[in-house]
């Protein structure tokens, strides 16, 4: 028998049917946008192509622990790091945990504003792994078997935490829970649910999404949803 997950293949055609129609439309003119944090400056907040809504849509493969695991949970850290590690959750939390207040785009065109998350910034995850100078890539690792690609560079910004607490509870299966990134200022799939690994690396390794037509760099402001945007 295969060890694969067996995802939910309809979700996983669907979506790449969407970026392989993506290759065939001319790429719509980009939008400018000045921006801090993930957010406009001045009324509009909503990057271009999304529509505000006031719900938290649940999109996933189809595979989720179950809370039942959370207590034995463990996030690995690897890779080209001095310091690697494999964390329980108590011991993420003793890293320090901070509160945000951030907004939420995915690609599949909906923003959700001002969700409240708490977890640790992804700068005391660099403290404390230390990795080497070579390290320009970090690559997040899900239970279900999930990968996202990310530039080292973008994990610097503001409010990119590795959150344990969605509206101040822990975070439910269905969003991602126990542990998941946050990283307000890309696109959702960049924000890897399940979290069981951070591998820092000198090499970029696309992803579960970007090996399916979806954009490397998924930056919402420049509607960089698909591999030829």
């Amino acid at each position: 028998m295969s060890d694969e997950p067996q995802y939910n293949q309809s979700y996983i055609r669907a979506k790449e049917q969407q970026a392989a129609r993506s290759h065939s439309d001319a790429r719509p003119e980009a939008a400018t946008h000045l921006h801090r944090d993930g957010k406009t400056e001045g009324k509009d907040r909503l990057p271009p192509g999304q529509t505000k809504t006031s719900g938290f849509p649940i999109l996933d493969l189809g595979i989720r622990p179950s809370l039942a695991r959370y207590p034995q949970w463990i996030l690995e850290i690897s890779g080209s790091v001095r310091s690697p590690a494999q964390l329980t959750l108590l011991q993420l939390k003793q890293l320090g945990g901070e509160e945000i207040i951030a907004d939420f785009h995915c690609v599949t065109r909906w923003s959700r504003y001002d969700l409240h998350w708490k977890g640790i910034p992804f700068q005391k995850i660099i403290d404390y792994a230390k990795p080497s100078d070579s390290a320009q890539f970090v690559i997040f690792h899900s239970f279900d078997k999930y990968t996202a690609n990310v530039p080292l560079g973008e994990l610097l910004k503001p409010n990119v935490i590795v959150a344990y607490e969605l509206e101040g509870s822990q975070i439910p299966p269905e969003h991602g829970g126990p542990i998941r990134m946050i990283i307000p200022q890309l696109y959702g799939w960049k924000s890897a649910k399940f979290l069981t690994g951070i591998e820092f690396s000198e090499k970029d390794k696309p992803g579960f999404w970007e090996v399916r037509g979806y954009s490397n760099r998924a930056q919402p402001w420049i509607e960089e949803r698909y591999s030829d945007d």
